[in-house]
């Protein structure tokens, strides 16, 4: 403002009380300071951020890792089951059922299980076979294991093997 304009305000108002006249100054001075108002909201979104951004990242990765321990109690379900199905054909094997289990389990990038085919041995007499899988799921997590810690998917399959009386 120029003095000229400040004079003429003040001739107006010189019969107000003195603290009319400041807050009148001190309102016409915040109106003419925010001529900008993205100015004075930037703090409040940089505030607004640091507030909901964490909780933002913790929904996403729990959510991540959540869809992770689907992806593998799914996979896991087809991998005994693919597994059991080569052991339950005439000739197949222990080894067999446990490279298949293996297989498919890699596919999605699961490296730490324990397979086990029982029996060891299936002799052309055998009637069923047994694949039981173990996946611990604070190993085989993308993200740090904060929602998983210490469980395990332990999927376990039974089928009659084909051809035995």
């Amino acid at each position: 403002m120029n003095d000229g304009k400040v004079r003429q305000r003040d001739r107006k108002m010189s019969h107000l009380p003195e603290i009319i006249q400041a807050t009148f100054f001190m309102t016409s001075c915040m109106k003419r300071n925010r001529q900008n108002p993205d100015q004075y909201r930037q703090g409040a979104t940089i505030l607004e951020f640091a507030v909901v951004a964490p909780i933002l990242f913790l929904c996403f990765f729990a959510a991540f890792e959540f869809c992770r321990v689907a992806m593998i109690k799914h996979t896991a379900d087809n991998a005994v089951y693919e597994g059991c199905r080569k052991a339950i054909i005439p000739g197949g094997t222990s080894r067999e059922a446990t490279n298949e289990t293996r297989r498919i389990m890699n596919t999605l990038g699961v490296t730490d299980f324990k397979i086990t085919v029982s029996p060891q041995t299936i002799r052309p007499t055998t009637r069923q076979v047994t694949v039981r899988i173990e996946v611990p799921l604070s190993s085989n997590s993308f993200v740090p294991n904060q929602f998983v810690t210490g469980n395990e998917i332990v999927r376990e399959l039974t089928l009659y093997r084909e051809g035995v009386q």
